[in-house]
């Protein structure tokens, strides 16, 4: 028997108190989603766009007339980019160069304490193995050599090889283990390309072999 069209209203009515809510909500729901993940993304875009101006304007405290940058304007940068976008690879690539400054100051402590917060935490490893290497040279340039030589033990990806072995002989060479500097150099120069440019390393090399005879 056919409804009327009363009924056929009654009916839709019910269906939509049943079903019309939930799938008014799911689809409100979804917008809310796409919407809201568009948002996300710009406001990562903007983030990563401001946070970049701000590590730019790090970098150009190095514009003075002497070279040197402005501490004070070095610090102040230093804290907000930290502050305003932590564990960022700005605020990681900035803390690098705070590093840096503070070595060229002689203020090894405050280059150490920068250096030792990446490799504990970095946010890729390239900066990781940078601040390894950063900071296994600050702490020779401390008189820590042999703790900066446990630094660089373990394994590490094939690009970085040939600097952390240059680097391990250079610290072996400063505890006078001449054998296990040479064994550290010849590891470098095996890790690089044939047509890799190896002068300085080679020289290395060489005035251990002459050490020897």
């Amino acid at each position: 028997m056919s409804m009327t069209e009363e009924e056929q209203i009654a009916q839709l009515k019910d269906w939509w108190q049943r079903n019309g809510k939930p799938l008014l909500t799911g689809g409100a729901l979804a917008l809310a989603l796409v919407f809201g993940w568009q948002a996300w993304k710009q406001y990562q875009t903007n983030q990563a766009q401001a946070g970049g101006a701000l590590y730019q304007q790090l970098l150009e405290t190095t514009l003075t007339p002497s070279g040197q940058p402005d501490a004070g304007k070095v610090a102040e940068l230093a804290a907000k980019l930290k502050s305003e976008y932590p564990g960022s690879a700005y605020a990681q690539y900035g803390s690098l160069f705070i590093a840096k400054v503070a070595v060229d100051s002689g203020k090894l402590d405050d280059a150490a304490a920068e250096l030792k917060a990446l490799v504990d935490k970095p946010v890729d490893a390239t900066v990781g193995e940078l601040a390894r290497q950063r900071l296994a040279r600050v702490l020779a340039a401390q008189g820590k050599t042999e703790e900066a030589l446990k630094l660089l033990e373990g394994e590490v990806a094939k690009a970085w090889q040939a600097s952390r072995e240059e680097l391990k002989g250079d610290l072996l060479v400063r505890l006078g283990r001449s054998d296990e500097a040479h064994a550290a150099y010849q590891k470098a120069k095996d890790a690089l390309d044939e047509d890799a440019a190896v002068g300085g390393l080679q020289m290395k090399l060489d005035d251990l072999a002459k050490g020897d005879a």
